[in-house]
């Protein structure tokens, strides 16, 4: 990381971060397209099993996976500081605490998940197959916690390249654990859409390996002795990175809970082709969403050492470089889901009720992609200025006292059916978007002020 002068320099610094943490995510989300293609081609009760399964780990995932990215703006805050001695203390505390979470994940879920399975009164080979996906998946979970903790100790110092390395190394092992174990291949049992869990699960460690040799094997991050000198765990350095990290991974919770909340909805209100060709749809446009997620997270890196550096102009200008590039990729993204939409369900399923389904849920989907680009890059920015506690409100406000709500009456008490879920969410992405936007602008005028206010004194 450096201090970039002109316009075109920061140009060149975000890019290079951005592209490798773009790989990065795209590739983490070939391992969720692969688990639905695969169970799609079993059957249509793997493809809605796998697809309850997911719906429910989702949320839990992306919300305790923001707790961690707290580390990224404090690493790269210290750094734009050049206080690099305090790195080693701040990764080794929030390891402790990914530790501690993922086993608080674990037991919560070992009591609650046959409860919320029946509440759903889903069809039994859905429920069977569901359940047993999330146990096989939860041998992976304290690995995970701890491998994105690593994650973000590599991002927060702008070395995007490692995170890229250990992720296209960890794909072609999903793959073939998922073919492996879904279809019954090198001896291994058939286990359908369940083997998906545990071949995600075996993934998860692999990719902890990886990032645990990366930590000797390279000289500039040898140098932190992580996982060489423990230090004792300090409660204080935890209430830091909670306070930073609870309101974003809250935030982050109610934006990817919408979607698991309509694919559970749909469980309950509607037929088993249904929940098939919604978690077609959330499958695509979830990796379509890696691009602008990315551009967030390089906003993020970016903005935070600038802001560290006392570089209020530098951040400005990469926060409107990450924001615009994110709307219009999306924009693309949207005239290509456009014209590509049933040929694209056809990779997930050989039903054509399911796909002609999937199709007219795509028409609805396609509506929110503007909003949803430029809400990721605006909370991306937000968080550069460890401004998290306002977004977290208008999160919350955005997602669950308009979208789902409206979402549901569309789909209960109207002919829409399912896609009056889908109408939810853009209306919920959108209201997001207006919230994030006037918060930032009040973060700028807070600035103006400041500067005014020190250059009369």
């Amino acid at each position: 990381m450096y201090h970039a002068e002109t316009l075109k320099e920061k140009v060149q610094l975000f890019l290079k971060i951005l592209w490798p943490i773009m790989v990065t995510q795209v590739s983490l989300s070939m391992m969720n397209l692969v688990d639905t293609v695969m169970a799609g081609r079993v059957g249509t009760s793997d493809l809605a099993g796998v697809a309850i399964g997911a719906s429910l780990w989702s949320p839990v995932f992306t919300g305790m996976n923001g707790v961690m990215l707290a580390v990224t703006p404090i690493i790269a805050h210290h750094l734009g500081r050049d206080e690099k001695d305090r790195i080693h203390f701040i990764v080794t505390q929030a390891v402790y605490l990914a530790v501690l979470l993922a086993i608080a994940i674990i037991l919560i879920g070992g009591f609650l998940l046959a409860p919320v399975l029946n509440f759903m009164n889903l069809d039994g080979e859905v429920q069977h197959i569901a359940q047993h996906y999330l146990i096989g998946l939860s041998i992976g979970i304290i690995p995970l916690f701890i491998s994105n903790v690593l994650r973000n100790f590599y991002d927060g110092q702008g070395l995007t390249r490692i995170t890229m390395f250990i992720t296209i190394l960890a794909v072609p092992f999903n793959v073939l654990l998922n073919y492996s174990l879904i279809f019954g291949q090198f001896g291994l049992p058939r286990l359908g859409g369940i083997g998906a869990g545990y071949a995600t699960a075996f993934t998860y460690w692999i990719i902890l390996a990886t990032s645990v040799l990366m930590l000797f094997k390279i000289e500039v991050i040898r140098r932190y002795k992580i996982f060489v000198d423990w230090v004792m765990p300090s409660l204080k350095a935890w209430k830091e990175q909670l306070s930073i990290g609870v309101p974003i991974g809250l935030s982050i919770f109610f934006e990817s809970s919408i979607f698991s909340v309509v694919t559970l909805l749909i469980g309950v209100m509607f037929s088993t082709i249904a929940i098939a060709a919604n978690q077609i749809v959330i499958s695509f446009t979830s990796l379509v969403f890696m691009i602008p997620l990315s551009l967030s997270m390089a906003i993020t890196i970016v903005v935070s050492f600038s802001i560290g550096g006392e570089r209020l102009k530098a951040a400005k200008q990469y926060s409107f470089l990450g924001v615009l590039s994110g709307v219009g990729i999306l924009g693309i993204a949207a005239i290509f889901m456009f014209f590509l939409r049933e040929p694209i369900a056809s990779l997930y399923s050989n039903d054509p009720e399911v796909i002609q389904f999937a199709g007219q849920l795509f028409l609805i989907a396609i509506l929110y992609q503007l909003s949803d680009g430029a809400q990721s890059g605006l909370q991306g920015v937000l968080r550069g200025y460890k401004d998290v506690k306002v977004p977290f409100y208008i999160a919350f406000v955005s997602y669950w006292l308009f979208g789902i709500p409206i979402g549901y009456l569309l789909a209960a008490f109207t002919d829409v059916g399912p896609s009056g879920l889908w109408i939810g969410i853009s209306i919920g992405l959108t209201c997001a978007a207006i919230g994030f936007l006037l918060r930032l602008r009040f973060i700028y005028r807070q600035q103006r002020q400041q500067v005014n206010k020190s250059v009369s004194t």
